[in-house]
């Protein structure tokens, strides 16, 4: 069968699309900021356009690269490496906002918890694909019987070679981020590690033991630390403190109400006017919302849906193991990251220090994201 010649466009459109929402949504949040702190209106905005051109040029060159060539050993441990020395030196340097989250190399800044997530999704598309290639050929020479017959579920039977050296990065990753404190990002590393070994047949019942043996670390985690606490009350009742933790969920909620059907028009939203905390950031679709109105908030919303169904396609039709492990890992850790972001503008979850992909102003988050999704690109476009 003829192998496709061309990437999804329906993804790559989709991508630039929200990209350039991001670049006009950051503007519109952040220019009075800006001009008060910087004295400049397009502060902000021109750094994320620098970004935004450096990480859409890296996309393209990753859409042009065989991803297969990612499979060497080599890189994959490199990667590890550097990620877990990054998350281990920001330790040394001076708190950013009390935590330490920020590596900074000159003008340049950047957070190691955006690798950390590319490099578990590469760990873990190499290593499952390898378990399972070699059980199916142990397979293969002790009985006859079809080739695809319970060979993926069989591979994570050994809990010694198997199941805790999958996971091992994970954790490890999980307890640096967490203690950085990054507890969001952290979940959304274990989310995208879980959606990965779903996909390649894990058996169900090391869910539920790895969901009983996250309950007593997350219970210290969230109700021993006070700010967490404070966020899970203030989420289950915003206006028991109003100038306190419920101001943030608050004042997201009346930016998002404010909007109606078609929003007070862009540029003319009033929340992200030193009410709306960081509106440029974890806030911004609170300010898409008011602008913008329902039409606008739907609009992106569908954007990510179609980002999902088109990453999940991907997965489908891609043959080899490591470019289905691959599109599942890039696909869920930006599905799932809108979703925390969107849920928690909208009130429905605690808040959390989560971005917006493609949107909210960052530049490594940005970066790192389009080289990811180049790798999606490629795979779309070698998929039969």
């Amino acid at each position: 069968m003829a192998k496709r010649v061309s990437v999804d466009r329906w993804m790559f459109t989709v991508t630039t699309l929200l990209v350039f929402v991001g670049l006009v949504m950051i503007f519109s949040a952040s220019a009075v900021m800006a001009k008060e702190r910087f004295g400049s209106a397009y502060e902000f905005l021109t750094k994320q356009l620098i970004w935004a051109v450096a990480g859409l040029a890296v996309m393209i060159v990753a859409m042009k690269v065989d991803y297969k060539r990612l499979q060497h050993p080599a890189l994959v441990f490199s990667l590890l490496g550097f990620t877990t020395l990054f998350l281990i030196s920001v330790f040394f340097l001076d708190r950013a906002h009390g935590t330490h989250r920020w590596f900074h190399l000159g003008p340049i800044s950047f957070q190691p918890s955006e690798l950390a997530k590319p490099a578990l999704i590469l760990f873990l598309a190499w290593f499952l694909q390898g378990k399972i290639a070699q059980t199916k050929n142990q397979e293969s020479k002790s009985v006859t019987k079809s080739a695809e017959s319970d060979a993926c579920p069989n591979a994570f039977d050994d809990l010694r070679n198997t199941l805790i050296p999958a996971i091992a990065p994970t954790v490890v990753f999980l307890g640096l981020i967490v203690f950085q404190p990054d507890l969001g990002t952290a979940i959304a590393c274990a989310g995208i590690t879980a959606c990965i070994l779903f996909v390649a047949g894990i058996r169900l019942r090391y869910f539920g033991y790895a969901f009983a043996a996250s309950i007593l670390p997350l219970y210290f985690l969230i109700f021993h630390v006070s700010y967490r606490k404070d966020r899970i009350l203030a989420f289950l009742n915003p206006y028991a403190d109003p100038k306190g933790f419920g101001f943030h969920i608050i004042q997201s909620l009346i930016a998002v109400s404010t909007g109606g059907v078609t929003g007070v028009g862009l540029m003319e939203g009033k929340q992200k006017l030193f009410y709306l905390p960081e509106p440029h950031t974890d806030f911004i679709f609170a300010v898409t919302a008011e602008e913008l109105g329902l039409v606008g908030a739907l609009a992106v919303i569908v954007l990510f849906a179609i980002f999902l169904w088109r990453g999940t396609r991907a997965a489908l039709r891609t043959q080899d193991n490591f470019g289905r492990f691959l599109a599942v890992g890039v696909t869920s850790m930006i599905v799932l990251q809108a979703f925390i972001n969107i849920s928690v503008v909208l009130g429905l979850m605690p808040t959390k220090g989560i971005p917006l992909p493609f949107v909210s102003y960052g530049g490594s988050s940005l970066f790192v994201t389009l080289a990811c999704v180049g790798v999606l690109l490629n795979i779309t476009k070698q998929a039969e």
